[in-house]
Protein backbone atom coordinates (compact mmCIF):
# COMPACT_ATOMS: atom_id res chain seq x y z
CA UNK A 1 0.00 0.00 0.00
CA UNK A 2 1.31 3.28 -0.79
CA UNK A 3 0.80 7.09 -0.09
CA UNK A 4 0.95 9.93 -1.34
CA UNK A 5 1.30 12.48 0.71
CA UNK A 6 0.23 10.82 3.88
CA UNK A 7 -2.68 10.81 5.25
CA UNK A 8 -3.36 13.73 7.73
CA UNK A 9 -6.52 12.00 10.09
CA UNK A 10 -5.70 7.79 10.18
CA UNK A 11 -7.87 5.87 12.36
CA UNK A 12 -4.56 4.71 14.09
CA UNK A 13 -6.16 3.85 17.24
CA UNK A 14 -9.53 2.64 16.02
CA UNK A 15 -10.66 -0.88 16.82
CA UNK A 16 -9.65 -4.33 15.03
CA UNK A 17 -12.84 -6.05 13.24
CA UNK A 18 -13.90 -8.80 15.81
CA UNK A 19 -14.35 -11.78 15.33
CA UNK A 20 -18.23 -11.38 14.44
CA UNK A 21 -17.57 -8.45 12.50
CA UNK A 22 -14.81 -10.83 10.29
CA UNK A 23 -17.63 -13.65 9.84
CA UNK A 24 -20.42 -10.75 8.88
CA UNK A 25 -17.82 -9.67 6.11
CA UNK A 26 -17.65 -13.14 4.82
CA UNK A 27 -21.42 -13.91 4.95
CA UNK A 28 -21.73 -10.67 2.92
CA UNK A 29 -18.78 -12.03 0.36
CA UNK A 30 -20.63 -15.22 0.11
CA UNK A 31 -24.32 -13.86 -0.20
CA UNK A 32 -22.71 -11.15 -2.92
CA UNK A 33 -20.97 -14.33 -4.91
CA UNK A 34 -24.00 -15.83 -5.01
CA UNK A 35 -26.53 -13.67 -6.26
CA UNK A 36 -23.98 -12.55 -8.56
CA UNK A 37 -23.83 -15.48 -10.93
CA UNK A 38 -27.42 -16.21 -10.02
CA UNK A 39 -28.21 -12.81 -12.20
CA UNK A 40 -26.23 -13.82 -14.57
CA UNK A 41 -28.00 -16.63 -15.24
CA UNK A 42 -31.29 -15.05 -14.56
CA UNK A 43 -30.83 -12.83 -17.81
CA UNK A 44 -29.72 -16.37 -19.40
CA UNK A 45 -33.17 -16.99 -18.29
CA UNK A 46 -35.06 -13.84 -19.44
CA UNK A 47 -36.20 -12.43 -15.83
CA UNK A 48 -34.00 -9.42 -16.56
CA UNK A 49 -32.59 -7.55 -19.45
CA UNK A 50 -29.17 -6.95 -18.67
CA UNK A 51 -26.48 -7.20 -15.87
CA UNK A 52 -22.95 -6.22 -14.98
CA UNK A 53 -21.08 -8.94 -13.27
CA UNK A 54 -18.97 -8.08 -10.49
CA UNK A 55 -17.12 -11.58 -9.89
CA UNK A 56 -13.84 -11.06 -8.41
CA UNK A 57 -14.38 -7.67 -6.89
CA UNK A 58 -16.44 -8.70 -3.95
CA UNK A 59 -13.56 -8.02 -1.45
CA UNK A 60 -13.55 -4.66 -2.89
CA UNK A 61 -17.19 -3.76 -2.86
CA UNK A 62 -17.73 -5.63 0.76
CA UNK A 63 -15.22 -4.14 2.31
CA UNK A 64 -15.49 -0.47 1.65
CA UNK A 65 -19.24 -0.59 1.67
CA UNK A 66 -19.03 -1.80 5.17
CA UNK A 67 -16.73 1.24 6.13
CA UNK A 68 -19.46 3.46 5.34
CA UNK A 69 -21.52 4.90 8.21
CA UNK A 70 -24.93 5.24 7.27
CA UNK A 71 -26.52 7.71 9.25
CA UNK A 72 -24.85 10.59 7.68
CA UNK A 73 -22.67 9.32 4.39
CA UNK A 74 -23.35 8.81 1.10
CA UNK A 75 -22.13 6.41 -1.80
CA UNK A 76 -22.54 7.65 -4.76
CA UNK A 77 -22.33 3.99 -7.45
CA UNK A 78 -22.12 2.83 -11.35
CA UNK A 79 -24.06 -0.13 -12.47
CA UNK A 80 -21.71 -2.78 -10.81
CA UNK A 81 -21.96 -1.98 -7.07
CA UNK A 82 -23.94 -4.42 -6.01
CA UNK A 83 -21.89 -5.89 -3.32
CA UNK A 84 -21.65 -2.27 -2.05
CA UNK A 85 -25.54 -2.11 -1.94
CA UNK A 86 -25.88 -5.81 0.19
CA UNK A 87 -22.72 -4.28 2.46
CA UNK A 88 -24.83 -1.77 3.02
CA UNK A 89 -27.86 -3.23 3.67
CA UNK A 90 -30.60 -2.04 0.74
CA UNK A 91 -33.36 -4.07 -0.17
CA UNK A 92 -32.13 -6.30 -2.60
CA UNK A 93 -35.33 -6.55 -4.78
CA UNK A 94 -35.44 -2.40 -5.17
CA UNK A 95 -31.23 -2.45 -6.30
CA UNK A 96 -32.07 -5.58 -8.88
CA UNK A 97 -35.70 -3.69 -10.15
CA UNK A 98 -33.16 -1.54 -12.07
CA UNK A 99 -31.80 -4.62 -14.14
CA UNK A 100 -34.99 -5.56 -14.61
CA UNK A 101 -35.84 -2.29 -16.57
CA UNK A 102 -38.80 -1.71 -14.53
CA UNK A 103 -37.53 1.55 -12.78
CA UNK A 104 -34.73 4.14 -12.91
CA UNK A 105 -32.04 4.04 -10.54
CA UNK A 106 -33.67 1.17 -8.37
CA UNK A 107 -36.96 1.18 -6.46
CA UNK A 108 -35.11 1.89 -3.03
CA UNK A 109 -35.77 5.09 -1.19
CA UNK A 110 -32.00 6.75 -1.80
CA UNK A 111 -31.94 9.30 1.02
CA UNK A 112 -33.04 6.74 3.44
CA UNK A 113 -30.56 3.73 2.45
CA UNK A 114 -27.77 6.86 1.53
CA UNK A 115 -27.51 4.47 -1.64
CA UNK A 116 -27.70 6.91 -4.77
CA UNK A 117 -29.57 5.72 -7.98
CA UNK A 118 -27.53 3.65 -10.30
CA UNK A 119 -25.06 5.39 -12.58
CA UNK A 120 -24.81 4.07 -16.34
CA UNK A 121 -23.00 7.01 -17.39
CA UNK A 122 -19.49 6.35 -17.01
CA UNK A 123 -17.71 8.70 -14.85
CA UNK A 124 -21.10 9.95 -14.18
CA UNK A 125 -21.29 9.70 -10.37
CA UNK A 126 -17.74 11.55 -9.41
CA UNK A 127 -19.60 14.89 -9.68
CA UNK A 128 -22.55 14.56 -8.26
CA UNK A 129 -20.68 12.81 -5.18
CA UNK A 130 -18.49 16.05 -5.02
CA UNK A 131 -21.19 18.41 -5.67
CA UNK A 132 -22.74 16.37 -2.37
CA UNK A 133 -19.44 16.21 -0.40
CA UNK A 134 -19.08 20.24 -1.37
CA UNK A 135 -22.54 20.56 0.09
CA UNK A 136 -21.61 18.85 3.49
CA UNK A 137 -18.27 21.23 3.74
CA UNK A 138 -20.67 24.07 3.51
CA UNK A 139 -23.05 23.20 6.26
CA UNK A 140 -20.95 23.49 8.81
CA UNK A 141 -21.99 20.20 10.06
CA UNK A 142 -20.56 18.81 13.85
CA UNK A 143 -21.28 15.27 12.12
CA UNK A 144 -19.90 15.87 8.65
CA UNK A 145 -20.99 13.24 6.28
CA UNK A 146 -18.49 11.80 3.58
CA UNK A 147 -19.60 11.36 0.35
CA UNK A 148 -17.62 8.01 -1.95
CA UNK A 149 -17.89 7.28 -5.46
CA UNK A 150 -17.18 4.05 -7.48
CA UNK A 151 -15.85 3.80 -11.12
CA UNK A 152 -13.12 1.75 -12.48
CA UNK A 153 -9.57 2.26 -14.30
CA UNK A 154 -11.07 2.45 -17.69
CA UNK A 155 -14.04 5.45 -16.57
CA UNK A 156 -10.71 7.84 -14.50
CA UNK A 157 -9.37 8.52 -17.94
CA UNK A 158 -13.01 10.86 -18.28
CA UNK A 159 -12.50 14.03 -18.29
CA UNK A 160 -15.38 14.45 -15.50
CA UNK A 161 -12.86 12.48 -13.01
CA UNK A 162 -9.90 15.79 -13.50
CA UNK A 163 -12.88 18.15 -13.22
CA UNK A 164 -14.56 16.53 -10.19
CA UNK A 165 -10.31 15.68 -8.03
CA UNK A 166 -9.62 19.39 -8.97
CA UNK A 167 -12.97 20.46 -7.63
CA UNK A 168 -13.15 18.42 -4.80
CA UNK A 169 -9.10 19.28 -3.88
CA UNK A 170 -9.36 23.20 -3.73
CA UNK A 171 -12.61 23.16 -2.38
CA UNK A 172 -11.81 20.49 0.42
CA UNK A 173 -14.83 18.57 -0.28
CA UNK A 174 -14.89 15.71 2.30
CA UNK A 175 -15.03 12.96 -0.53
CA UNK A 176 -13.79 9.20 -1.57
CA UNK A 177 -13.13 8.53 -4.94
CA UNK A 178 -12.90 4.45 -4.57
CA UNK A 179 -11.18 2.66 -7.76
CA UNK A 180 -12.12 -0.79 -8.72
CA UNK A 181 -8.89 -1.25 -10.58
CA UNK A 182 -9.93 -4.44 -12.40
CA UNK A 183 -7.79 -4.91 -15.13
CA UNK A 184 -10.12 -4.15 -18.26
CA UNK A 185 -12.05 -1.03 -19.60
CA UNK A 186 -14.10 -3.34 -21.10
CA UNK A 187 -11.83 -4.90 -24.13
CA UNK A 188 -8.97 -2.73 -23.09
CA UNK A 189 -6.12 -3.45 -20.46
CA UNK A 190 -4.95 -0.85 -18.10
CA UNK A 191 -1.70 -0.58 -19.04
CA UNK A 192 -2.98 0.55 -22.94
CA UNK A 193 -6.01 3.07 -21.25
CA UNK A 194 -3.96 4.49 -17.89
CA UNK A 195 -0.92 6.31 -18.66
CA UNK A 196 1.81 5.04 -16.14
CA UNK A 197 -0.68 2.07 -14.95
CA UNK A 198 -1.45 3.73 -11.74
CA UNK A 199 -4.90 5.92 -11.46
CA UNK A 200 -3.87 5.92 -7.71
CA UNK A 201 -0.64 7.73 -9.09
CA UNK A 202 -2.69 10.89 -10.67
CA UNK A 203 -3.71 11.82 -7.18
CA UNK A 204 -0.29 13.71 -6.11
CA UNK A 205 -1.18 16.47 -9.38
CA UNK A 206 -4.41 17.44 -7.56
CA UNK A 207 -2.49 17.69 -3.79
CA UNK A 208 -4.95 14.35 -2.94
CA UNK A 209 -3.45 11.86 -0.35
CA UNK A 210 -3.78 8.09 -2.39
CA UNK A 211 -4.07 5.08 -1.35
CA UNK A 212 -2.78 1.25 -4.14
CA UNK A 213 -4.31 -1.39 -1.54
CA UNK A 214 -4.94 -4.93 -2.46
CA UNK A 215 -8.53 -4.71 -3.45
CA UNK A 216 -8.83 -8.80 -3.08
CA UNK A 217 -7.94 -8.52 0.66
CA UNK A 218 -11.63 -7.53 2.21
CA UNK A 219 -9.68 -6.39 5.30
CA UNK A 220 -7.18 -4.88 3.76
CA UNK A 221 -9.70 -2.94 1.94
CA UNK A 222 -12.45 -1.99 4.92
CA UNK A 223 -9.19 -0.32 6.99
CA UNK A 224 -8.20 1.63 4.13
CA UNK A 225 -11.56 3.00 3.22
CA UNK A 226 -11.86 3.50 7.48
CA UNK A 227 -8.90 5.35 7.40
CA UNK A 228 -9.99 7.61 4.41
CA UNK A 229 -13.38 8.79 6.17
CA UNK A 230 -11.58 9.55 8.81
CA UNK A 231 -9.18 12.05 6.78
CA UNK A 232 -12.10 13.30 5.00
CA UNK A 233 -14.40 13.64 8.18
CA UNK A 234 -11.75 15.60 9.52
CA UNK A 235 -11.46 18.21 7.03
CA UNK A 236 -8.64 17.55 5.57
CA UNK A 237 -10.42 17.15 2.30
CA UNK A 238 -10.53 13.92 -0.35
CA UNK A 239 -8.63 10.79 -0.64
CA UNK A 240 -8.38 8.62 -3.66
CA UNK A 241 -8.70 5.12 -3.10
CA UNK A 242 -7.51 2.26 -6.08
CA UNK A 243 -8.35 -1.56 -4.97
CA UNK A 244 -6.32 -3.35 -7.23
CA UNK A 245 -8.36 -6.51 -8.70
CA UNK A 246 -9.62 -8.27 -11.51
CA UNK A 247 -12.62 -8.71 -13.49
CA UNK A 248 -13.03 -12.49 -13.49
CA UNK A 249 -16.00 -12.30 -15.81
CA UNK A 250 -17.50 -10.06 -18.60
CA UNK A 251 -18.27 -6.67 -18.99
CA UNK A 252 -21.88 -7.29 -19.16
CA UNK A 253 -24.00 -10.43 -19.90
CA UNK A 254 -23.37 -8.54 -23.61
CA UNK A 255 -19.64 -8.93 -23.28
CA UNK A 256 -17.78 -11.65 -24.75
CA UNK A 257 -14.26 -11.82 -22.87
CA UNK A 258 -13.35 -14.70 -25.12
CA UNK A 259 -12.92 -11.89 -27.77
CA UNK A 260 -9.68 -10.14 -26.12
CA UNK A 261 -8.15 -12.26 -23.64
CA UNK A 262 -8.07 -16.07 -22.99
CA UNK A 263 -9.38 -18.58 -20.46
CA UNK A 264 -5.61 -19.08 -19.41
CA UNK A 265 -5.07 -15.40 -19.21
CA UNK A 266 -7.63 -14.88 -16.73
CA UNK A 267 -6.11 -17.83 -14.70
CA UNK A 268 -3.29 -16.46 -14.43
CA UNK A 269 -4.13 -12.71 -14.38
CA UNK A 270 -7.18 -12.83 -11.67
CA UNK A 271 -4.68 -14.36 -8.73
CA UNK A 272 -6.16 -16.24 -6.01
CA UNK A 273 -9.99 -16.08 -5.36
CA UNK A 274 -10.77 -13.51 -2.35
CA UNK A 275 -13.73 -15.54 -1.17
CA UNK A 276 -11.56 -18.85 -0.95
CA UNK A 277 -9.18 -16.35 0.06
CA UNK A 278 -10.62 -14.91 3.21
CA UNK A 279 -11.83 -18.30 3.73
CA UNK A 280 -8.46 -19.75 4.20
CA UNK A 281 -7.44 -17.09 6.35
CA UNK A 282 -10.43 -17.29 8.77
CA UNK A 283 -9.99 -20.87 9.77
CA UNK A 284 -6.32 -20.37 9.81
CA UNK A 285 -6.92 -18.28 12.80
CA UNK A 286 -9.66 -20.11 14.64
CA UNK A 287 -12.69 -17.03 13.82
CA UNK A 288 -15.02 -19.79 11.96
CA UNK A 289 -15.36 -23.83 10.83
CA UNK A 290 -16.56 -25.94 8.35
CA UNK A 291 -20.05 -25.40 9.35
CA UNK A 292 -20.15 -21.77 10.07
CA UNK A 293 -18.95 -21.65 5.66
CA UNK A 294 -22.16 -24.24 5.33
CA UNK A 295 -24.47 -21.76 6.59
CA UNK A 296 -22.77 -18.90 4.89
CA UNK A 297 -23.80 -20.64 1.54
CA UNK A 298 -27.06 -21.95 2.80
CA UNK A 299 -27.88 -18.39 3.65
CA UNK A 300 -27.09 -17.10 0.35
CA UNK A 301 -29.12 -19.41 -1.48
CA UNK A 302 -31.91 -18.99 0.74
CA UNK A 303 -31.42 -15.31 -0.27
CA UNK A 304 -31.06 -15.53 -3.73
CA UNK A 305 -34.10 -17.42 -3.82
CA UNK A 306 -36.18 -14.37 -2.36
CA UNK A 307 -35.02 -11.78 -4.04
CA UNK A 308 -35.18 -13.76 -7.51
CA UNK A 309 -39.18 -14.40 -6.07
CA UNK A 310 -39.36 -10.78 -5.28
CA UNK A 311 -37.98 -9.84 -9.20
CA UNK A 312 -40.57 -11.74 -10.96
CA UNK A 313 -43.46 -10.87 -9.10
CA UNK A 314 -42.51 -7.07 -10.38
CA UNK A 315 -45.19 -5.84 -12.65
CA UNK A 316 -44.61 -3.01 -14.83
CA UNK A 317 -44.63 0.27 -13.77
CA UNK A 318 -47.24 3.06 -14.90
CA UNK A 319 -45.75 5.22 -17.48
CA UNK A 320 -47.36 8.46 -15.53
CA UNK A 321 -44.99 8.31 -13.03
CA UNK A 322 -42.36 10.24 -15.28
CA UNK A 323 -44.64 13.66 -14.91
CA UNK A 324 -43.71 13.68 -11.34
CA UNK A 325 -40.11 11.82 -10.88
CA UNK A 326 -38.58 13.24 -13.99
CA UNK A 327 -39.66 16.70 -14.13
CA UNK A 328 -39.84 18.68 -11.34
CA UNK A 329 -41.99 21.56 -13.17
CA UNK A 330 -43.74 20.48 -16.33
CA UNK A 331 -44.39 22.30 -19.23
CA UNK A 332 -47.48 23.02 -20.12
CA UNK A 333 -47.45 20.22 -22.45
CA UNK A 334 -46.74 17.69 -20.47
CA UNK A 335 -49.11 18.48 -17.98
CA UNK A 336 -52.07 18.10 -20.40
CA UNK A 337 -50.11 15.01 -21.38
CA UNK A 338 -50.23 13.55 -18.02
CA UNK A 339 -53.89 14.73 -17.97
CA UNK A 340 -55.03 12.69 -20.91
CA UNK A 341 -53.09 9.33 -19.27
CA UNK A 342 -54.58 9.82 -16.26
CA UNK A 343 -58.07 9.96 -17.58
CA UNK A 344 -57.14 7.10 -19.73
CA UNK A 345 -56.16 4.89 -17.49
CA UNK A 346 -59.80 5.90 -16.03
CA UNK A 347 -61.41 4.74 -18.26
CA UNK A 348 -59.93 1.66 -19.63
Amino acid sequence: MTTEPVLAAVDDDAAPLTHHQLRELYTLMAAVRHLDSSAVAWQRQGIIPGYAPELGQEAAQVGSGYAVDRTRDFVFPTYREMGVARAMGLDMVGYMSTHKATWHGGMYNPLESRFAPIQAVVAGSVLHAVGWAHGQALSGAPEMGVAMTYFGDGASSQGDVHEAMNFAAVMKAPVVFFIQNNGWAISVPTERQVAGGSVAARAAGYGIPSLQIDGNDVVAVFEATRSAFAHCRAGNGPVVIEAMTYRRGPHSTADDPGRYRTLEEERLDAGEDPLERFKQRLLADGVADAAFFAEAQRAAEDEEEAIRAGITDLGPRPGAEMFSLVFQEPTPALQSQATSWREESEHA
